[in-house]
């Protein structure tokens, strides 16, 4: 499933399935190999407000974190799945820690099939990206109920800037690499949902009413 388009995709729209918004991605094949060791980040375009591409440090990564969205509709904060998603997360702290998400806005909410809030593109329209990509992980017997927070792409390995959050239990294909776990806020995300969105991409599937700005992410070691 794409999350719009490029990423779901997500991105264009990663499009539902979460990929880059616009068309679905094809699903992923559940990866059997082993969590990697060492990360590979590959340059990649586009490259929407370009930070540079990260340097993939093992001992950092090892390191146990908290990201807090700080949001015009309230905070929410995930647990990043360090032990099970290390490329994923030693991105997402990168990107965070470089302000790559301050001052973007979540563009896509779905209401129907899927439930999710697409984020983490910094031009809007769900085709960005960070000017890098990197490989899927963490996809083997993959679920996500609600709290999950997962990587939004456009196909195999493509990952990017984009990931969304679960708030309502769904089923997805296992192509999207789960990296989180909502530990507070999931009242907002549901809350943001109930506002719903403008079916402007399909039916219960659109940019939500209520406006999700992401004022600032906050990584805390833990």
């Amino acid at each position: 499933m794409k999350l719009k388009n490029r990423a779901l995709p997500l991105a264009a729209a990663v499009a539902l399935p979460l990929a880059l918004t616009g068309t679905a991605a094809t699903a992923a094949t559940p990866d059997p190999t082993p969590t990697p060791t060492t990360c590979t980040y590959s340059p990649a375009v586009p490259a929407d407000n370009f930070k540079g591409i990260p340097v993939f440090d093992a001992a950092k990564t090892a390191k146990p974190y908290h990201a807090t969205l700080r949001t015009s509709q309230g905070a929410i904060t995930f647990q990043a799945l360090t032990d099970k998603a290390p490329c994923t997360t030693f991105s997402f702290r990168f990107l965070a820690e470089h302000d790559y998400f301050n001052r973007t806005h979540c563009h896509r909410l779905t209401t129907q099939r899927l439930y999710v809030l697409q984020c983490g593109d910094p031009t809007g329209t769900g085709s960005g990206g960070p000017g890098y990509s990197f490989p899927d992980e963490n996809l083997t017997g993959a679920t996500y109920p609600a709290g999950t927070v997962a990587m939004a792409n456009a196909g195999p390995n493509t990952n990017g800037s984009q990931f969304f959050f679960v708030w309502k239990d769904t089923k997805l294909s296992p192509a999207y690499t789960p990296f989180g776990r909502v530990t507070a806020g999931l009242d907002v995300l549901q809350k943001i949902a109930a506002g719903g969105e403008d079916d402007q991409n399909n039916p219960g599937d659109g940019y939500p009413t209520l406006p999700v700005d992401i004022r600032q992410v906050r990584i805390t070691n833990h």
